[in-house]
């Protein structure tokens, strides 16, 4: 996962304009992954697992709420578009949202691995779909705020890291509590991931055709989710 934050070497590959007419169908196919892995598997297995109703859904709240307060404490937002210009001192705040993120990401992904196999192939599928639109915005930040190309790649990258000892704490959680209530909590952080920070950026398109793309873009995103639940379940 962390080898992701290397995406922007596709920036220094393909033309500008290609590269801007990839990322939203990306955008639009990591939303509906997103809310599909939320939505079809790790509410359901939580379900499964525990049948406790409310514990399921708060902990699915309280993964929505913490994103929330990071984004309102930490004026963090994935641009998936290389902007016209940043102050580089934007782009700190930047990487340290992001390392905050991949912390978070490792948690969950770890404590759906720890529930299942299935559920963490899952989850780890969603989430890596929503980091290579994102990896790409944040690599062309950190260009336009000053950033040589190659160091930019190596700061990305080690803020992607940080997933590793998120990754760690859920295995050393698993020895004295039961971990379950990260499923939910994934849950949380990918509906609000997809509703508060990728659909908004697909849904204003006025050309007809490039909406159809987006829309069976994001369709594309739920239904590689839907096949893998039901690979497994084969």
């Amino acid at each position: 996962m962390s080898a992701i934050g290397w995406v922007g070497l596709i920036l220094l590959a393909l033309r500008e304009s290609l590269l801007k007419k990839l990322l939203l169908p990306l955008v639009a196919f990591s939303a509906g992954s997103l809310l599909g892995g939320a939505l079809l598997h790790l509410i359901p297995e939580a379900l499964l697992k525990t049948g406790d109703l409310t514990g399921i859904f708060l902990w699915t709240l309280a993964g929505f709420s913490l994103f929330f307060l990071m984004e309102q404490f930490l004026s963090w937002h994935h641009h998936h578009a290389v902007p016209s210009e940043h102050k580089e001192p934007f782009t700190y705040l930047i990487l340290l949202a992001d390392g905050l993120h991949n912390f978070i990401g490792g948690f969950a992904i770890a404590g759906s691995f720890l529930i299942s196999i299935e559920a963490g192939i899952i989850t780890w599928i969603a989430a890596a779909a929503h980091e290579i639109p994102q990896e790409l915005g944040d690599f062309g930040i950190l260009v336009r705020g000053g950033w040589k190309k190659y160091k930019a790649l190596l700061v990305n990258f080690l803020s992607a890291l940080t997933i590793v000892p998120g990754a760690l704490l859920a295995y050393l959680l698993s020895a004295a509590i039961d971990v379950t209530f990260l499923l939910p909590f994934a849950a949380g952080n990918f509906i609000y991931i997809a509703a508060s920070d990728l659909i908004p950026e697909i849904k204003h398109e006025r050309d007809v055709k490039k909406n159809l793309i987006h829309f069976f873009s994001f369709l594309a995103g739920i239904l590689v989710i839907l096949v893998t639940r039901l690979v497994f379940e084969a």
